[in-house]
């Protein structure tokens, strides 16, 4: 067989059957996506000290309620552009926000009493939604720790940005 023949043989008995096994095995899982980003909603964002959430943020409404530093209440309107649901939604995917448990917390008994501060955040989808509560004070899993922390900080920067635009 010559050095040519060799090579086709190779490449038909080995790369063609693991491309169709590729094909085979990945195109349901891609096809059938939890969470698609074309069929994203709205973001639900709400933080505060203890069990109080006193701030919030509704992507749907555009409302945006937070205390200044001088404890006054502040509500205004918050429009979020369809890149920045874009980019959030993708950030998701990346932080792998989707694998957390619905409450990233030390124990029960720290989700009952903790004062630490403590951010809930939802996505709303056409078919479904996916929502975590994330303590600052969980020393769990790191990687975990690290993909909800990211997430959040993530979500309250696009907020902020979001906001100096709509000033402008």
């Amino acid at each position: 067989m010559t050095s040519k023949g060799k090579k086709i043989f190779l490449a038909l008995s080995i790369i063609v059957p693991f491309v169709i096994y590729c094909v085979i095995y990945y195109a349901p899982i891609i096809r059938n996506a939890p969470f698609k980003a074309k069929e994203f909603v709205s973001l639900e964002y709400k933080w505060g000290a203890g069990s109080n959430l006193e701030n919030s943020y509704n992507s749907a409404t555009g409302e945006y309620r937070y205390y200044n530093n001088e404890d006054s209440l502040i509500v205004t309107k918050v429009i979020l552009t369809e890149r920045d649901k874009k980019f959030l939604d993708s950030n998701a995917d990346e932080q792998g926000f989707w694998n957390l448990p619905d409450v990233v917390a030390n124990d029960e008994n720290d989700l009952k009493n903790s004062k630490a501060v403590r951010y809930f955040m939802k996505f709303n989808y056409e078919t479904k939604s996916k929502e975590v509560t994330y303590l600052s004070d969980f020393n769990g899993n790191p990687k975990m720790k690290d993909a909800a922390a990211q997430m959040q900080k993530i979500i309250e920067q696009s907020i902020i940005d979001a906001e100096e635009k709509g000033k402008k």
